[in-house]
Order: C-alpha cells, then sequence, then structure tokens
C-alpha cells in the first residue's frame, strides 16, 4: 500500500472529484425521477414493481459508487485505492456500452459512457505510474 499519497496528479483528483459527483447526482436524479432511464417513447410501465427496482439498483449503484469515490478522493485516499474503484466506474461504463450497442441505442448516452471511459482509462494509467514509483522507491 502507498505511503506517499501526495504523489497523486491533482488532476487526477478532481478529474475523479468531478467524477464521483456526477455520480452522486445523477444517483439521486435516478431516484426522483425514473424517465430519466426509462424514455417515454420505449413503452415502458413505470407502474411495474420490476422496473421501479431495477430503477433503484441502478440509482443506489451510481449513489454508492460516487459516495466512494468522493469519499476516497476527499481523504487523499492512497493511488491503489482510487485505482480499485476507478475500474470499478470503468466496468460499469463498458457494460453501458455493450448494452446500448446491443440494443441498438447508438446515442449521446453511447457518446457519454465513451467518454468516461477513455477519461478512466487515463485516470488508471497514471495512478499504476504513480504506484510503480512508489514501489520503486522513488
Amino acid at each position: 500500500m502507498s505511503t506517499h499519497i501526495d504523489n497523486v496528479p491533482k488532476w487526477v483528483r478532481i478529474a475523479v472529484g468531478i467524477v464521483a459527483a456526477i455520480n452522486v447526482i445523477f444517483g439521486i436524479m435516478c431516484y426522483i425521477d425514473m424517465h430519466i432511464l426509462y424514455h417515454a417513447a420505449i413503452g415502458v410501465d413505470l407502474t411495474n414493481s420490476f422496473i421501479k427496482n431495477a430503477n433503484s439498483e441502478f440509482a443506489s449503484r451510481n449513489l454508492a459508487i460516487g459516495i466512494a469515490l468522493g469519499f476516497v478522493t476527499i481523504i487523499k485516499g492512497a493511488p491503489e485505492a482510487l485505482v480499485i474503484l476507478t475500474i470499478v466506474r470503468a466496468l460499469i461504463e463498458i457494460q453501458t456500452i455493450i448494452l446500448s450497442i446491443i440494443q441498438g441505442n447508438i446515442d449521446a448516452m453511447l457518446l457519454i459512457s465513451g467518454a468516461f471511459l477513455v477519461l478512466e482509462i487515463f485516470i488508471v494509467k497514471t495512478l499504476i505510474g504513480v504506484i510503480k514509483k512508489e514501489e520503486a522507491g522513488g
């Protein structure tokens, strides 16, 4: 585990903090309004308990990841913790991209997920460099 938490570049902490805030906001918005996930045009019955549970699961997942990322960012957590949480976030982006392509939903949501995935790859790559540097004693 890293002992020099200040080796994480400031831009990484800022980027992770922004992603965390977006996750928290999106999670809260999904609890408040299910139409964010399910557009009226797709004909999903929003009174269905299964759909309500799926929406709540999605919202709680985003909220939990956002809170964890925010917590690790604010307390200046070790680079390893940032890497693990960012990889979890990236896996969710990959899932969203795959589902969008399978469903034929090539829209803004796919592009947003792709942009976040690219950012998360850069963050993980940077943090792995920081961890290697620390392990080498530098």
